[in-house]
């Protein structure tokens, strides 16, 4: 569906990975963005894919002002890894899923001209995350690619991801749809990193615990061999 534009001379030309632009403009904004990016990026970890988050996807090779600075956009079939940018013409692969997380200042250009860019490029699913609430009710909202126009998602499930999106107060939640486990956030992971630590270093003293009596006992079966021999045979 993507338009056929003439390609110019090639030479010398500059694609920008910044607008010195900021990434977000609230901290809740920024906060979803980063945390949709850690949980996509480990769960995608070993695997030929990458996730990127608000930097250039350039869609028409030799013309570096057609671009658009998707918040989080995972891609398969790629090399691993994190980039400058992003140009669909060099890596052969156009995204898989997007998520934008909108604002009611944003919302006009989320919902329209995002919105065909991205169903024009053919990107499989796109979901708009309001953290806030200020103009999406429910706070989630995703569109399948169903011919050649979005379809809205009722189960909140992502296909290309294999996931179930749920809000989880200003963040997206995502579980896995063949087993039901969650993808942890970075504060849930250090959390439960910091709960192993404790079982381990209780298992730890337990153990200790455990062989200082040993260690104990030993003795007092030494002391009372040296006083009265060997303990009888029943």
């Amino acid at each position: 569906m993507t338009a056929v534009v003439p390609t110019p001379s090639k030479c010398g030309i500059i694609y920008p990975s910044s607008d010195k632009e900021p990434v977000a403009e609230t901290y809740d904004h920024l906060y979803a963005i980063l945390t949709t990016l850690e949980v996509l990026r480990q769960y995608l970890l070993n695997r030929q894919a990458t996730v990127l988050a608000n930097q250039f996807l350039y869609y028409v090779e030799g013309f570096p002002k057609l671009r658009v600075a998707p918040d989080v956009m995972v891609i398969y079939d790629v090399e691993p890894g994190g980039r400058d940018n992003y140009k669909i013409w060099s890596e052969k692969q156009v995204p898989k899923v997007i998520f934008e997380i909108t604002s009611k200042s944003t919302q006009d250009e989320d919902k329209s001209s995002k919105k065909n860019l991205y169903e024009a490029l053919e990107v499989q699913e796109y979901w708009l995350f309001d953290p806030k609430g200020e103009w999406i009710s429910q706070k989630l909202q995703g569109y399948r690619l169903k011919g050649d126009s979005y379809e809205s998602i009722t189960d909140n499930q992502s296909e290309p991801l294999q996931l179930r999106l749920a809000v989880e107060e200003k963040v997206i939640g995502f579980y896995r749809l063949d087993n039901g486990q969650k993808l942890l956030v970075p504060d849930e992971l250090a959390q439960a990193l910091k709960e192993e630590t404790l079982k381990r270093l209780e298992a730890e003293r337990q153990a200790e615990q455990e062989r200082q009596r040993a260690v104990k006992l030993e003795s007092l079966l030494a002391r009372y061999k040296e006083r009265f021999g060997e303990l009888p045979e029943e």
